[in-house]
């Protein structure tokens, strides 16, 4: 409860516990001071002492307490006011310290802490402004980066509604006339089902640098649009995902075109080619029959022949639309043939191999899928076994069933029939000539019927490699950096940097000790730019001591295929070109680089910064300067398996240096020039290779 009592009345209530504690003790004393005497006739004496000492206590204890609570307590509730106005209105005023005078340092501390408190808001809401307006202005780069890029590209949450699209969408999914929305479901302008499928093959696989291709239409028809779908990070309903767009409809067309004009001109010579070839052999055996044809020219007619037939069977051979297909892992296809033929009430077993099938998947699983329903629908059966096996080069879908096998001329009637993709001219004959393949219907030696579907491209699938790096790499920044013509004059956040790192046989290159890793990583506009990387192996041309290989792993078969030291400093030396190089304890690995510059036909003249010298600038020569402990210093942690790897100590260099930057900044050190003049005072500790 006296927590909640104000500070003033708390030291009122001290003050009058204090007043009353001095009369009573007063009192007690007079009474005890009266009854030792023992004479009544002092009492009224005894009295008015109490009175007039009591009534002296109460004025003093008064007066005390008010300038207690004028000089301290009033002044400590104004001086708390003034700092929550300062804390939480955003008052901007100086504090009044005056109130406060007399409390010694507490009013100048406050003060202090509530002038920093709006420096601090202050700096704080400047650089919220910066940021934002730099934000805002690469959001309008982006969007108008975004806008000029040739495709319809669309952002879609896992519910399959937009969040974003650029002006080729807007073209591409508005010919029916609806413009695309925010918030509005895809499936407003694109047909369902590819999509539906894509995404859920993607979640099902669960890569997420895995991406799919369809062929997927407007709704009205009009367009037949290829699509690449790539999921994005998981949000609250699941994986949204990034579909880019591209209008193939007239490429269609006339792929269709091209196919069927061409099969119909290898109809027409395929059978008088036989013909000729057939004449040109009996022509050959009987001369006679023929006299005005030489040998010579029986021959030169034979090849033509042999070259029509040929180029007609290549023809028979090869996708008729001329449409790249994509690889398809067949556990996916299986997958997804299943979840649509149960969607369809019927029942299906899978066998599928480690395969990876070059076909275009949505059409497969339709295709397979339509079958099996419309042999359900002739009452041959309701149950399947779907195999999916390696067959040569390629591979053999085989959709199975117990009972009665199907007619072939039966299976070419469903053939003919649309597969309803959406797209209006697509069917399953179609399909297999996309795929330059045939169906058929067998009866196994077990007594099970089945339809055969060849796709002629396979191979074993394995794990999937590291992907590349796809992020974005910008900087708008460098769109307003001033160049400055000499790199003494330049600043040193406006430099570019290389940082790199070796790995080699042993620690003498004049004994012929050399390089069996190069890593390097780039430094631009004072960040490290994550995509920019170089890291190699190198063969040494000798064999690796075991005692270097304990240090850093590497062993003579692991480089046994690595290019050389000349190809590998080729390709390092353009991707330092125009940047200032930077390693710690940098003569060790640069006298490497040096011995073979006439190998490598190109001199490494780069400026360089030694973070050797650089910590010896910021911390003293007195203290250590290996990188373990510049990193310790600087509060870096190595990871274990990174130390002593090329790019493990490439990265530790680059964060060190990075971290060294500000520091050298606030020492005056500010240009190329400043740091040389500093670090060539070090020069006892280790040789400066600025020449």
């Amino acid at each position: 409860m006296i927590e909640r009592w104000s500070l003033r009345l708390r030291v009122f209530l001290l003050f009058a516990a204090l007043a009353g504690a001095s009369c009573g003790a007063l009192a007690a004393g007079l009474w005890a001071g009266y009854h030792r005497l023992g004479d009544p006739a002092v009492l009224p004496a005894f009295v008015q002492a109490g009175l007039l000492a009591g009534f002296a206590i109460l004025g003093v204890t008064a007066g005390i307490w008010y300038l207690f609570d004028e000089h301290v307590a009033r002044a400590i509730e104004r001086l708390a006011g003034g700092m929550r106005a300062r804390a939480h209105a955003a008052v901007s005023a100086e504090i009044d310290a005056a109130p406060a005078r007399y409390l010694g340092d507490l009013a100048p501390a406050a003060a202090a802490v509530t002038l920093t408190l709006a420096e601090t808001r202050n700096a704080l809401a400047e650089a919220v402004a910066r940021e934002t307006t730099r934000l805002q202005a690469e959001k309008d780069r982006l969007e108008a980066l975004l806008s000029d890029v040739p495709v319809g590209v669309l952002l879609c949450s896992a519910d399959h509604r937009l969040v974003f699209y650029n002006g080729q969408a807007v073209e591409l999914l508005g010919s029916g006339g609806a413009a695309p929305g925010l918030d509005r479901r895809l499936f407003d302008y694109l047909r369902e089902a590819p999509l539906v499928h894509a995404h859920a093959r993607l979640r099902a696989a669960g890569d997420p640098d895995a991406a799919s291709d369809l062929l997927v239409a407007t709704v009205d028809g009009a367009r037949v649009l290829a699509a690449r779908m790539r999921l994005l990070d998981a949000g609250r309903d699941g994986p949204g995902y990034v579909l880019t767009l591209r209008d193939v409809t007239a490429d269609l067309a006339a792929h269709a075109r091209r196919g069927a004009l061409l099969a119909e001109v290898f109809d027409r010579v395929r059978r008088p080619a036989a013909n000729l070839q057939a004449l040109i052999g009996l022509l050959a055996e009987d001369q006679r029959a023929a006299p005005a044809l030489t040998g010579a020219m029986l021959e030169e007619a034979g090849r033509l022949a042999g070259a029509i037939t040929e180029l007609a069977a290549r023809h028979e051979g090869s996708r008729s639309d001329g449409w790249p297909l994509a690889f398809t892992r067949a556990s996916e296809l299986a997958d997804a043939i299943r979840a649509r033929i149960e969607a369809a009430g019927l029942e299906v077993a899978v066998d599928a191999a480690p395969i990876l099938l070059r076909c275009e998947g949505f059409a497969v699983v339709a295709l397979v899928c339509v079958l099996a329903e419309r042999v359900a629908e002739a009452g041959l059966a309701r149950g399947f076994r779907l195999e999916i096996a390696e067959d040569g080069a390629g591979a053999m879908i085989r959709l199975g069933w117990t009972g009665q096998p199907l007619p072939l001329g039966q299976l070419d009637g469903w053939l003919g029939e649309p597969l309803e993709l959406g797209l209006a001219d697509v069917t399953g004959r179609g399909v297999l000539r996309a795929h330059a393949t045939e169906c058929w219907p067998e009866l196994a030696a077990d007594g099970r019927a089945a339809i055969c579907l060849p796709l002629r491209e396979a191979r074993r699938a394995h794990a999937r490699p590291a992907p590349l790096t796809r992020a974005v790499v910008h900087d708008f920044d460098l769109l307003s950096k001033a160049r400055v013509a000499g790199v003494t004059q330049a600043r040193l956040e406006d430099l570019t940097y290389v940082v790199f790192d070796t790995e080699t046989t042993g620690l003498l290159p004049a004994q012929g000790d050399e390089i069996v890793q190069i890593a390097a990583l780039r430094i631009v506009n004072g960040r490290r730019v994550e995509g920019e990387v170089f890291d190699t192996l190198v063969n040494p041309g000798r064999p690796i001591p075991a005692a270097s290989t304990a240090v850093h792993g590497i062993t003579g078969a692991m480089v046994a295929d690595a290019p050389g030291i000349e190809e590998v400093g080729r390709r390092l030396h353009k991707f330092a070109e125009g940047a200032v190089l930077v390693a710690h304890n940098a003569p060790f690995d640069m006298e490497f680089l040096r011995r073979h510059e006439a190998g490598i036909g190109a001199s490494f003249d780069n400026p360089i910064l030694d973070t050797v010298l650089l910590s010896a600038v910021v911390f003293g020569q007195g203290e250590a300067h290996s990188l373990d402990a510049l990193t310790h210093r600087l509060g870096i942690t190595i990871p274990e398996e990174a130390r002593h790897t090329a790019l493990g100590d490439a990265v530790a260099t680059a964060d060190a240096f990075l971290r060294l930057l500000p520091m050298l900044r606030a020492r005056g050190i500010v240009t190329f020039g400043d740091v040389l003049a500093e670090i060539r005072k070090h020069g006892r500790l280790l040789k400066d290779l600025n020449g």
